[in-house]
């Protein structure tokens, strides 16, 4: 339990960091960027160091689909990040996967009320990096987008972009 608080912590810091940095609302967008751009590189590194552990290569066919993919991230790889899995996984089986979580613990911060969705964005971006950059790594390029309707329960919106 401790080291979830330390990864709030951690993600919290790391916002308000790049926030300052990129201050101005035109910079908003910079920040979203740069977020995404961080938690692409960890999602990297914590798939190549889960590969490591699990005594698995690219090379090795334990996927079969980009499907299996999908739930690996939903089960493994988000237990492993956030000690639960994704609460619900839906796809249209043409490349669009929606992974929701009900209670995202990196918005559970943040207070519910609606002026706070517009801050939404920047807590998610992290997120969206991390996963795109886990299923890089994987060999499965993507385009991972969010949303928010409600806190702190967010949709991930993963586009696997064909070869």
């Amino acid at each position: 339990m401790a080291d979830e608080a330390l990864f709030q912590f951690l993600h919290s810091e790391i916002i308000q960091y790049v926030n300052s940095v990129e201050s101005g609302e035109s910079e908003n967008g910079r920040c979203v960027s740069k977020l995404e751009s961080m938690g692409f590189r960890v999602g990297q590194g914590l798939i190549e160091r889960h590969i490591s552990d699990c005594r698995f290569t690219k090379d090795t066919p334990r996927f079969k689909d980009e499907l299996d993919f999908m739930k690996f991230i939903c089960k493994d790889f988000w237990t492993s990040v956030f000690k639960k899995q994704i609460d619900n996984l839906r796809t249209n089986h043409q490349g669009i996967y929606v992974l929701q979580d009900n209670k995202f613990r990196l918005l559970s911060q943040l207070s519910s009320g609606k002026q706070y969705l517009e801050h939404a964005p920047k807590f998610l971006a992290f997120t969206c990096g991390l996963v795109r950059g886990a299923l890089s790594n994987l060999g499965v390029k993507s385009i991972v987008t969010a949303e928010v309707s409600v806190m702190p329960a967010c949709k991930f919106q993963v586009m696997i972009q064909k070869m």
